[in-house]
């Protein structure tokens, strides 16, 4: 009775760029930079590293091609952070504008709380022969990591402000909180509580700051602050507890948060609007069908997502310096706001 060969009974495995390294006897950075076509390769290491490649079989299509072309039509997405509606709407409109061009999508999600696997992520992608990097949703902490890596390819980050390093593009988020506070104030508001995101993600700083600006050019002091996570239930817990004391309306950094306070509220018997405005962010689907329906401020995302492709394209064809773009947000009024009654 003859026995199989070992590895036949394990069943074939697709070699990984690391094994590929060890083959060449060079860094998987370095096997990276050749997939990648990055110039700063000595030819004969780059002999060494495609034969280890041929001989190995390492060849997925997308690679394949960006060996033959130089141009793999592929885009890779860094989404940074728990995928919360802002950001899985911001991938739904990059998928779709790229198809219309012909370029396909690979996504990597980064943990909650896990910045470290930024390095893990761009490396996932890269080896993939992607053609350029998009960061969606970016903390600060995941931003750090990211400028310490060499990828060569031309990258965009989805956030409001520019940046020196690579090309931006985002919706106009302190412009977003100045106008839902200027319309609480306008309903003669005077007491406005902020429920923020973590401050390590650039939009809720941003939307913090615009909270703050809008209620010091009217001269109103700073109402309550909380800084929190993105879901319902920080909302929940606040509008279940929290004293109001002359506090008449809760702006919310996004819609979820803003559910959790009114259901938190209604559990105390504390009426919205009648009692409390709330205002959220991002216009989810189904804020309009809150209870009541929710005033918020919409982020229009199949603009960013076009936008964004085109600055990626533009600086896959050779426009290197960094660019930044800024949509405007729209806020949009329904029930759960109204004029303050006197008395």
């Amino acid at each position: 009775m003859t026995s199989m060969p070992q590895s036949s009974s394990r069943g074939w495995q697709r070699p990984s760029i690391y094994d590929v390294a060890r083959r060449a006897g060079v860094s998987h950075m370095t096997v990276s930079r050749v997939l990648n076509g990055h110039p700063n390769i000595r030819e004969t290491t780059r002999a060494r590293v495609l034969q280890a490649i041929e001989e190995m079989n390492y060849t997925p299509s997308s690679i394949a091609r960006a060996l033959a072309t130089r141009r793999a039509r592929r885009i890779g997405v860094l989404i940074d952070g728990p995928v919360q509606n802002g950001p899985n709407s911001t991938l739904r409109a990059l998928e779709v504008a790229a198809r219309g061009v012909g370029y396909a999508v690979s996504a990597f999600s980064i943990g909650d709380d896990d910045a470290s696997q930024m390095d893990s992520g761009v490396m996932e992608l890269v080896t993939q022969g992607v053609d350029a990097l998009c960061v969606i949703a970016p903390r600060e902490s995941s931003l750090d990591l990211l400028r310490q890596q060499t990828t060569g390819l031309p990258t965009i980050v989805i956030k409001a402000e520019a940046d020196a390093a690579w090309h931006t593009v985002g919706v106009d988020q302190r412009e977003g909180a100045r106008l839902a506070v200027r319309h609480l104030i306008g309903l003669g508001h005077r007491r406005i509580a902020h429920l923020a995101g973590p401050m390590d993600w650039f939009d809720a700083r941003e939307r913090m700051e615009g909270w703050r600006e809008c209620l010091a050019e009217a001269g109103l002091p700073e109402g309550p602050s909380i800084i929190g996570d993105w879901t319902s239930d920080f909302g929940f817990e606040f509008g279940k507890s929290f004293d109001l004391g002359d506090t008449t309306a809760v702006f919310a950094a996004n819609d979820q948060i803003a559910l959790g306070v009114i259901h938190g509220l209604h559990g105390r018997g504390i009426r919205v609007p009648e009692d409390v405005n709330v205002v959220g962010f991002d216009d989810l689907s189904d804020a309009r069908h809150f209870l009541p329906p929710l005033t918020t401020v919409r982020q229009n995302f199949a603009e960013l997502g076009e936008l964004a492709l085109q600055q990626l394209i533009a600086a896959i064809e050779g426009d290197t310096d960094p660019s930044h773009d800024t949509i405007q947000p729209k806020l949009i009024v329904r029930e759960s706001t109204t004029a303050v009654v006197p008395g």
